[in-house]
């Protein structure tokens, strides 16, 4: 099926986006923002947690390191859609705390040394992720789905913290994160619907497309990928059946579709991160 004419965004799409903006920066001023200093105990880090979930927290930590990629390169598109690029200038703040977060503990349990995070930093700066697209409406339905795996990655981590013994610092860290990746989520999702309603056709189109070539972003970049991509398959963190179940289905759901409107001839080929090859 040939792609439908992609529709421009109008004055008043892309005014209610702003007020999409609004209202979320608002909730989270007044119920999400948090302290990396005083809102996670560092001082009950439970150093005897598993290497596996070590060696998952810097493979996350990392992703989240390709920050000012992910900036650079997503406003520049939207810089004239004020609600689109003022939500990433937030979303970059929120992500930089994922980051520290998340380093802070790799270095307080004593799972990472300093010069192994200033090996891993290294890594990262010596790639540049890409933007997987180059359309906005499609970078919409993209980071739609991305957020919501985003968010499922971490809550399935603080499972298996939990099955592990527990560890206080790491599982409030996990929270506080998932938090905000669910809250990332719902802002595309309702602006996923805004382009829905401006262009059924054109952005069921542009989801089908996106659903069946999604891969999270930056971890095939890393040293040792395929290593930390194996090990997110083997914790059941993420992997096709994952995908579908917990991922696709309640996007759908929550969007109001069913998978018969992302029916298509083509079979989608799956790889062990959830790329289409």
């Amino acid at each position: 099926m040939a792609e439908p004419s992609l529709r421009p965004e109008t004055p008043e799409l892309l005014q209610n986006i702003y007020r999409l903006f609004r209202d979320y920066f608002d909730q989270a001023e007044k119920k999400r923002r948090w302290s990396l200093r005083e809102d996670i105990p560092w001082q009950q880090c439970n150093p005897t947690i598993s290497e596996a979930v070590a060696d998952l927290v810097e493979t996350f930590c990392a992703v989240e390191m390709f920050l000012p990629d992910y900036l650079a390169k997503t406003i520049p598109g939207v810089r004239q859609m004020r609600g689109r690029a003022w939500f990433f200038a937030n979303w970059g703040y929120e992500e930089s705390k994922h980051s520290m977060a998340l380093e802070e503990w790799l270095a307080r349990s004593g799972k990472r040394s300093d010069e192994q995070l200033a090996d891993l930093h290294a890594d990262v700066v010596a790639q540049e992720w890409q933007l997987p697209y180059d359309h906005a409406r499609y970078m919409v339905c993209y980071t739609l789905i991305q957020e919501l795996a985003t968010w499922l990655h971490y809550v399935r981590l603080r499972k298996i913290v939990q099955d592990q013994g527990g560890c206080p610092a790491l599982q409030r860290v996990l929270t506080l994160v998932s938090v905000d990746e669910r809250a990332h989520f719902e802002f595309f999702r309702k602006m996923a619907l805004l382009y829905l309603e401006h262009d059924r056709e054109g952005t069921l189109f542009t989801l089908r497309e996106v659903v069946n070539q999604f891969q999270m972003p930056a971890v095939h970049m890393l040293t040792d990928s395929r290593r930390r991509i194996q090990a997110v398959r083997d914790l059941k963190i993420f992997d096709e059946e994952v995908y579908l179940q917990h991922v696709v289905q309640p996007m759908l759901d929550r969007l109001g579709l069913t998978r018969a409107d992302l029916r298509r001839k083509a079979r989608r080929s799956f790889t062990p991160n959830g790329l289409s090859n």
